[in-house]
C-alpha cells in the first residue's frame, strides 16, 4: 500500500465529457468552426487545452490562448457541472482515507475549478491537497503540477507515492518526478497510449483500482 495516492481529475475521478466537449464546441463556434458530433472532441479531455487547440485545429499560439478564454466563458458557469463521479469512486476515496493513505489531486485543470468540482461532489474532505494549473496558463504541465503538490505535502521524494490517471500526460508526469504510476482504462486514454508512456500498471475499472490499491 502506498503512503500517497495522487489522482488525476478528468477521466479518472469524474467523467467530464459533456462539460468539456460542450465548452470546446462553444469556443470553436466563435471562430466559425462547427462540430456536429461532440464525441469528436473527447481528445480534449486530459491534455492542456491550449495544446489541444493547436494540435487538433491548427490554432496559432496566441489564438489558442484566446480560444481557452472563450472555452471558459461557457465552462465556468455551466460546463463545470456537466459531469459525473465515476461509480465507486467516492467509496474508493473513503477506503483509502480510512486506511491512512494521503490522497492528493493533481490536475492540469485550473485549481479553482478543481476545488469547485470536489466541493460539488462532496469529495473535497478526502483530499489532503488539491493542486491544479493557474488561470494564466502557468503550471499546466502534469509534471509541474505533481511537483507543486509534492512540495505542498512536504514530500522529499516520491518513493512511497503513485500517480493514477487515464492519459499519457499523467504517466509521463509521474516518471519525471520518479513516481510510480497506474493507468486507468475507464477514462479517455487507450491501453496503447498508457503502455507507450510506460505505465507501471493498468486497470480496467474503479473496482479493479480499489482492489489494487487496498489489497494487503
Amino acid at each position: 500500500m502506498f503512503t500517497y495516492c495522487f489522482f488525476d481529475l478528468d477521466g479518472t475521478i469524474i467523467d467530464p465529457k459533456i462539460g468539456i466537449t460542450s465548452s470546446v464546441a462553444y469556443a470553436l463556434e466563435k471562430y466559425d468552426i462547427f462540430v456536429e458530433d461532440k464525441d469528436q472532441l473527447t481528445t480534449f479531455i486530459g491534455p492542456p487545452l491550449h495544446e489541444s487547440f493547436c494540435k487538433y485545429f491548427g490554432f496559432s499560439n496566441m489564438a489558442a490562448y484566446d480560444a481557452v478564454d472563450k472555452y471558459r466563458e461557457y465552462y465556468k458557469d455551466t460546463g463545470i457541472f456537466e459531469n459525473y463521479l465515476y461509480d465507486g469512486m467516492a467509496e474508493l476515496l473513503e477506503g483509502l482515507q480510512k486506511a491512512g493513505v494521503k490522497i492528493v489531486m493533481a490536475t492540469s485543470k485550473p485549481e479553482i475549478f478543481a476545488r469547485q468540482i470536489a466541493e460539488y461532489f462532496h469529495i473535497d474532505s478526502y483530499f489532503s491537497c488539491i493542486t491544479g494549473s493557474e488561470l494564466d496558463g502557468t503550471r499546466v504541465a502534469k509534471n509541474e503540477v505533481i511537483a507543486c503538490a509534492m512540495e505542498r505535502m512536504g514530500m522529499l521524494d516520491a518513493s512511497d507515492a503513485v500517480m493514477i490517471g487515464d492519459r499519457m500526460h499523467d504517466i509521463v508526469g509521474a516518471k519525471k518526478n520518479n513516481m510510480e504510476s497506474i493507468g486507468v482504462l475507464y477514462g479517455y486514454g487507450s491501453r496503447q497510449e498508457l503502455e507507450d508512456a510506460g505505465a507501471g500498471q493498468i486497470v480496467r475499472s474503479v473496482t479493479e483500482l480499489k482492489t489494487l490499491l487496498l489489497s494487503e
